[in-house]
């Protein structure tokens, strides 16, 4: 059943006929009944969703990450703003990790599997500025990959990209948590790289001010008025942690 996901995963991703462009996917499993995601609801806020609410039955979770080309890195990291096509990238990849979780769900069912999930962005109180569903700490918990300075999930394949999940009524073998650190700072204290290239000082190594940051999402939606919405910014995620483990 684990190959067969990440096969349907790799089919979506690989038929897909948009603009951006993508490495391979990165998927990961856990137990819906891990500790972990009890946990979640300190970690992230005590509104946080448990498996069990997105599905009742749930027995396990699925995390993948679609990881962006080193072309669409390199580009939006030398424009002086958000670059364009950072942000079409943006829109374009929540709609293909929904499109993802619709085919998995439906070849699921037609194998007597049920399965559930919650949209890849803008599932989040817009005022305490807390998510109902991580999915990057779902993605963790997956072992996919651990936090950085920047407080985005570092995976084999970097930070530059995009996380979808799902949860399912089948038991799965979970993946074991990822070992020691990705993230340079965490690891050495030698980078501060994420920092430096955020256009606010909304992140420094002392936290992240989810406010600042946030006002920033808006003014880039505001900006981009023709592509739908993108708030998005994501100048942090092309240091030397974008494409892979540095």
């Amino acid at each position: 059943m684990e190959k067969l996901i990440e096969e349907i995963i790799s089919r979506v991703v690989n038929n897909h006929r948009g603009k951006t462009g993508y490495r391979t996917p990165l998927v990961g499993f856990a137990r819906a009944g891990d500790p972990g995601f009890a946990k979640l609801k300190e970690v992230v806020g005590p509104g946080h969703l448990l498996p069990q609410d997105l599905l009742p039955g749930a027995r396990s979770v699925v995390a993948f990450f679609l990881p962006f080309t080193p072309e669409l890195v390199k580009i939006h990291r030398r424009d002086p703003y958000v670059s364009r096509r950072w942000a079409e990238a943006y829109i374009e990849t929540n709609q293909l990790i929904g499109e993802t979780c619709r085919v998995l769900a439906r070849e699921l069912e037609d194998r007597g599997v049920k399965a559930a999930w919650c949209e890849p962005t803008h599932n989040f109180d817009p005022v305490a500025l807390v998510s109902f569903w991580s999915h990057k700490h779902i993605a963790c918990l997956c072992g996919l990959g651990t936090f950085g300075l920047h407080h985005m999930l570092i995976t084999p394949s970097g930070c530059a990209g995009r996380l979808g999940s799902l949860v399912v009524d089948v038991d799965l073998s979970p993946n074991p948590p990822a070992a020691g650190e990705n993230c340079l700072y965490r690891r050495e204290g030698s980078c501060t790289a994420c920092v430096k290239l955020c256009p606010t000082g909304a992140l420094s190594v002392e936290g992240l001010d989810k406010e600042k940051c946030y006002r920033r999402l808006l003014e880039v939606d505001a900006y981009y008025t023709d592509l739908g919405l993108c708030d998005v910014c994501g100048k942090c995620a092309t240091g030397p942690c974008a494409l892979g483990v540095p």
